[in-house]
């Protein structure tokens, strides 16, 4: 699946959002990237994730690891199509671990996968939790990049799309009057 495949299905998807919306990040943005409808449909979901395996296997992943709740579904359809174990990290009492007797080994490789990228706070995060356990990140794939985060590992995108990012207090649209949605799934 190519770039410009995934812009025009997300599209054609009404995946695409315009208005103002509040990111998990934070921060303010005129357009929202609804990911759950990339995986309402397997026929699209599993394309998707097996071009974005075809560009994390050079990096000889022995496990996946991605944030619960929007990285467990695009996690186990890119660890399904590399043939390795898939694992989400929880938060538990406001933390990220690993829970439910998920474990990595000491110098296990794994990649991470997100869905939509945008700071790299919550992928950072997971990243903590694996170095944390003794496992080597090899790089990190995401089917959507919005921002341009800065990662110490290699990132792989099947779409960088760079879409307006504001911090509350500097975000036009709100000067504008322009009513906030919270769309997202994830609150600090």
């Amino acid at each position: 699946m190519t770039s410009a495949e995934l812009l025009a299905e997300l599209e054609r998807r009404q995946a695409m959002l315009t208005g103002h919306f509040l990111l998990s990040s934070g921060l303010h943005s005129d357009r929202f990237i609804q990911k759950f409808r990339i995986f309402e449909d397997p026929k699209f979901a599993d394309p998707v994730g097996a071009a974005l395996a075809d560009l994390l296997r050079p990096y000889k992943p022995e496990v996946v690891l991605s944030a619960a709740v929007g990285g467990i579904l695009p996690g186990y359809i890119v660890a399904r199509a590399l043939g390795v174990r898939d694992l989400f990290v929880e938060k538990q009492g406001g933390a990220p671990t690993l829970r439910r007797g998920f474990t990595l080994k000491p110098g296990e490789r794994a990649v991470v996968v997100e869905d939509v990228l945008t700071t790299g706070r919550s992928t950072m995060e997971v990243v903590d939790v694996a170095l944390g356990a003794g496992a080597q990140v090899a790089a990190i794939g995401a089917i959507v990049k919005r921002g341009n985060p800065t990662l110490p590992f290699p990132v792989l995108a099947l779409l960088d799309l760079p879409l307006a990012d504001y911090p509350p207090e500097a975000c036009p649209l709100c000067k504008e009057g322009i009513p906030l949605q919270d769309p997202g799934s994830r609150r600090a």
